[in-house]
């Protein structure tokens, strides 16, 4: 009981606030709609509008634990660092990595706050299990194909990623990434063999990136933050196979209240901001 007044005072603590500065958003907290609905891990689609800003910045404090997906970690990194300057007695740890192997670490009792997935087939395993509800998806995000700099492969196609000699690498099929891959060459009707498949995106780019292969698939953020070492092109159908990524605070997380606040953070005006430079699309 005694999170229910801890909540309602940073609520009003943060309307009231909002509602004096013209350069934030509207206090308005009435959901808007996602542009996909039936699914559990998108919870409808709801995500608050506003963003948390602290009048009183005593309000939250102790630790908060995050799991994210790799493909959030330039996001995320700056999206704590804000955080924790709007709430200083807040610390947040966050641990990166495939949403599938998050996902098995939660259901196997780790303690943590909050999850972003980078899908919702992982966010599913993790309501479906009963240790949250209502998951918001926050970002979307879509495939691209990357090249080492140089492209020695001559890489412009899809298809081209099939051709003989073709050092592919992917994701992994139970990763988010792996999963859109894989329906994304299902759909272009490209068949190939990868030379490794990762446990997380930043593994593909890496190996890309260190000549290790020819080619691979990953995110747009992720091509968009090594464009100094890759080249990348949108293949065709990749606006067909768009990775929707829900957030959630658990239901035994350790510091509910500041989970809580930490997911209307990111689903708000100014994570929504930070997400939006990093080239991720909106809910």
């Amino acid at each position: 009981m005694r999170r229910i007044p801890i909540i309602a005072v940073a609520t009003a603590a943060i309307v009231l606030l909002l509602g004096g500065c013209a350069s934030t958003a509207s206090p308005d907290t009435t959901p808007t709609s996602s542009r996909t609905g039936g699914s559990e891990a998108s919870g409808g689609g709801v995500a608050p509008r506003d963003a948390p800003s602290p009048a009183d910045a005593d309000v939250l404090t102790g630790e908060l634990s995050v799991s994210a997906a790799a493909s959030l970690k330039g996001a995320f990194d700056q999206a704590i660092a804000q955080f924790e300057k709007l709430f200083p007695g807040v610390h947040v740890t966050a641990t990166y990595d495939g949403s599938s192997t998050l996902a098995t670490q939660i259901d196997g009792g780790a303690r943590v706050d909050v999850f972003a997935s980078a899908d919702e087939a992982n966010m599913a395993r993790v309501t479906g299990a009963g240790l949250a509800s209502g998951p918001a998806v926050f970002a979307r995000n879509t495939l691209v194909v990357v090249t080492p700099k140089a492209n020695p492969a001559g890489i412009k196609t899809l298809a081209d990623l099939a051709k003989p000699g073709v050092k592919v690498v992917l994701c992994a099929p139970e990763v988010p990434c792996g999963a859109a891959s894989k329906k994304l060459l299902a759909a272009q009707r490209v068949t190939l063999t990868p030379v490794s498949q990762e446990q997380n995106v930043t593994a593909v780019l890496t190996k890309v990136r260190s000549d290790e292969a020819d080619a691979g698939l990953v995110y747009k953020t992720d091509a968009a933050a090594a464009t100094a070492d890759v080249r990348s092109f949108t293949p065709a159908g990749a606006d067909q196979v768009v990775n929707a990524y829900p957030i959630v605070a658990l239901k035994d997380a350790p510091n509910p209240d500041a989970a809580t606040t930490f997911v209307s953070f990111i689903t708000g005006t100014q994570g929504q901001r930070i997400l939006a430079s990093f080239g991720f699309d909106g809910p």
